[in-house]
């Protein structure tokens, strides 16, 4: 059995505490490596190794950040196969549908951020001193403290890391304990391509250990995280002090109008809420539909939730894959069991799934008559679930939109272009994709929450990341 290492300094070394925690397989229960408990004294060798790296980084050019991200791209590309079997292994997402389309995306965000920083501007300012010019300029923050999740273990650093290095800092990353070996085969790829040392730096463990030593040390400057509002808020006051991009949770409704195509909604909800087994921040799980087409919307959804396939990530047929880890499990049963006492009709699914590999698989599950109360609206469930509401007015379903604390992402279905706009500004979520499931999204599009709401701050996104991770200064020349 392989003992990983942290990845701290350009060097990869052990624990200082000589410990280790299991990394388990979802899919077949099996111990797959050792990840590294680090210590809070390991984690402040990280920052301390990124605060001196940062002069490194800040004295390459431009051109000279987007020839090392283009570097890491290729190195990856080079592993696509190697990092999509392990992101299968360790996450338990379909190899053939879901993590090979992952790696691909982390190549192309890698991509996009050496040609978006080669390429981003600032402005001149014009004043009303003749002989005074003013302009700005982006500079990097500098030591950037990365918290990422276990639903895209590749993507959600990605949105970080590409656009953290292009604007200039040097990163020290913590990515979530569950899926730490498959962050730990990206930051050899880090390596390969020739990262400066200090540059990123890795430390695997416990996340109120290693997460909270990166958010509360006096060299970190910045925060980036995603994850649950829970941690976020958690983040948020113990690093109140300092600059934050926050990627949060997300329960923003589908909502589905009396004049929808019905047929469409149908097939594109259905990847909303059955990708990555439900577990994305932005996945679908509240439907609002009309009360002349819900009983239509119920049966496709049924029909779509059969096509799934159960089983082993590795085979070609299978569709969807098991949950990722036990509280995920837990909350889905908990959030079913609530909606089941609430009266709620379930037409298909949840329950664990049988006659699988492992204990966390959980069957496609969709459910009408869910109530106002049910933990499906008022909780962000995370997993395969299709929760039906229904409406009769405009007032009915914006009372079920704003009885939600989250505002991140939603979506509305309709023929007509006036409701579409009307819907897509009144929605309080900071992306609302029109005839298209609430997931869509693609890494050069803004992408975050909404103010007065719990889903986070800030944007990811192309040059939004660069921006939101870079010190916007102004500068003023006297030509008199």
């Amino acid at each position: 059995m392989e003992y990983l290492k942290l990845f701290i300094n350009g060097k990869w070394v052990p624990p200082s505490s000589d410990k280790y925690f299991d990394a388990i397989s979802p899919s077949t229960n099996e111990l797959i490596g050792k990840i590294p408990s680090a210590s809070r004294e390991d984690a402040a060798k990280a920052v301390e190794s990124a605060y001196k790296a940062k002069k490194v980084i800040q004295s390459m050019s431009v051109f000279e950040r987007a020839n090392l991200l283009r570097n890491i791209a290729e190195e990856i590309g080079s592993k696509k196969e190697q990092l999509a079997h392990t992101l299968t292994l360790d996450q338990g997402k379909p190899f053939y549908s879901e993590s090979i389309k992952e790696v691909e995306s982390v190549i192309r965000g890698f991509q996009e951020a050496s040609e978006q920083i080669k390429w981003l501007e600032t402005s001149v300012i014009s004043t009303q001193d003749l002989h005074k010019k003013a302009f700005t300029i982006l500079q990097p923050k500098g030591v950037y403290a990365v918290i990422t999740p276990w639903n895209f273990p590749l993507m959600v650093p990605t949105e970080f890391i590409a656009p953290g290095l292009a604007a200039g800092n040097t990163i020290v990353w913590v990515p979530a304990p569950s899926t730490s070996l498959i962050s730990i085969k990206l930051a050899e790829c880090f390596e390969a391509a020739g990262v400066p040392a200090g540059v990123i730096n890795l430390v695997t463990g416990s996340g109120d250990t290693v997460g909270d030593e990166i958010v509360i040390h006096q060299k970190t400057d910045a925060i980036a995280f995603c994850g649950s509002t829970k941690t976020g808020d958690i983040i948020a006051k113990r690093g109140a002090s300092k600059p934050q991009l926050l990627e949060l949770g997300g329960n923003g409704p589908t909502v589905v109008l009396k004049d929808a195509d019905i047929e469409h909604a149908a097939k594109t909800i259905a990847k909303g809420c059955f990708t990555n087994a439900g577990q994305i921040c932005s996945a679908t799980e509240r439907i609002l539909v009309h009360n002349s087409m819900h009983d239509q919307l119920a049966e496709k959804l049924v029909s779509e939730a059969k096509k799934i396939k159960l089983g082993d990530p590795f085979l070609k047929e299978t569709t969807m894959g098991p949950l990722n880890n036990y509280p995920v499990l837990k909350k889905n049963i908990e959030h079913a069991e609530n909606s089941r006492e609430r009266g709620s009709n379930f037409l298909i699914g949840g329950t664990k799934a049988t006659n699988q590999s492992s204990e966390l698989y959980f069957e496609p599950t969709v459910i009408t008559d869910v109530k106002k109360e049910s933990l499906y609206n008022l909780d962000e469930t995370f997993g395969p679930v299709a929760p039906i509401f229904s409406f009769a007015t405009e007032e009915e379903a914006f009372e079920l939109v704003y009885s939600s604390q989250w505002g991140l992402a939603s979506s509305i279905y309709t023929k007509e272009l006036k409701s579409a706009m009307k819907w897509a500004e009144a929605l309080p979520t900071g992306l609302v994709n029109i005839n298209e499931n609430s997931n869509y999204w693609e890494p050069h599009i803004p992408f975050g929450g909404r103010t007065g709401k719990s889903s986070g701050k800030g944007r990811v996104g192309g040059q939004y990341a660069i921006k939101e991770m870079s010190d916007l200064k102004t500068i003023t020349l006297d030509l008199h």
